[in-house]
């Protein structure tokens, strides 16, 4: 702890000064820089950056004889794939279809079970709460450098997508889901447009696992009861008999960014979406607050 967060009074005794917000935005900085410095981090932002890669080299080898990608009524890959030989801009959507059902949430729950039951497991947690942030400070920083791995992890997603896709076919204007033409600025627009909206509709699964993380001390079954919950209501979402409770689903609406391609755009299921993440991210953020706060800190 530096001398800014703590003071030593006369006599050994710790005053402990009133946190400041540039303290704040210092406690922030230094989460973000410690999160993206771990090679865990970085070992799954590099399977983010490859899985545009296997895709689209995948769709390159298969069309490499003149057949077309995604041949058999659609069932080569997602609804994008059978466009990528047309323009490369499509391998962004492809690729963000392809990893928001599993490898997006997955790595945003391996960040986020760990983000308060980690510090519990190295017994840093204790040293934090001396420090001015406060529970209901360090829990909101938690939360916020776990939503800046959301964006990054998506942007990293499309970024890899978009180079692939300029390096293996062709690029320039492209048709809509409705059949329409827009110019490549657009379309880029839209892409930039998709990948904030993927990024938003991880917020759910974000303060599920924040939650999680504040039940244990162990990091590793914070991040496994959360990929865990993850994969359970994946399952529930594909069983036609639950189709009255899978509308409640966080992961329901992942896919409706595909609308953000039909002109115009259809924005029913977007708004159910980002909906849908504002009401896990209040109740679950709640939650986690309620459960910090209280927490009897050992470690």
């Amino acid at each position: 702890m530096s001398q800014a967060e703590v003071g030593v009074a006369e006599g050994g005794s710790t005053a402990v000064r009133a946190p400041s917000p540039l303290w704040t935005f210092g406690l922030l900085r230094s989460e973000l820089v410690t999160t993206f410095r771990r090679w865990r981090t970085l070992a799954l932002l590099g399977v983010l950056a490859a899985v545009p890669i296997l895709v689209g080299i995948a769709v390159r080898i298969e069309t490499g004889g003149g057949s077309p990608a995604g041949r058999g009524g659609g069932e080569g890959g997602p609804a994008f794939i059978a466009q990528i030989t047309n323009n490369g801009l499509f391998l962004v959507f492809t690729a963000l279809a392809a990893t928001l059902p599993f490898f997006l949430p997955m790595a945003i729950g391996v960040v986020a079970g760990d983000a308060i039951a980690g510090e519990a497991n190295a017994g840093t947690l204790r040293y934090l709460l001396v420090a001015p942030a406060g529970r209901t400070r360090l829990l909101l920083t938690k939360y916020a450098t776990t939503m800046a791995f959301c964006l990054v992890g998506t942007l990293v997603v499309a970024v890899s997508a978009l180079i692939v896709g300029a390096l293996l076919f062709p690029l320039g204007d492209l048709t809509t889901i409705s059949g329409t033409q827009i110019t490549f600025a657009d379309g880029l627009g839209r892409a930039l447009l998709i990948a904030l909206v993927v990024a938003a509709s991880l917020t759910g699964i974000a303060a599920l696992g924040l939650f999680v993380s504040t039940l244990t001390n162990s990091g590793i079954a914070a991040m496994a009861t959360t990929v865990g919950l993850l994969i359970t209501v994946q399952i529930l979402d594909q069983i036609p008999q639950l189709h009255a409770l899978q509308p409640y689903f966080f992961s329901h609406y992942w896919l409706s960014f595909a609308d953000l391609m039909r002109d115009p755009v259809y924005w029913d299921d977007l708004v159910k979406n980002l909906g849908l993440q504002a009401l896990y991210a209040a109740v679950f953020g709640t939650a986690a607050w309620a459960r910090f706060t209280t927490k009897d800190i050992t470690a």
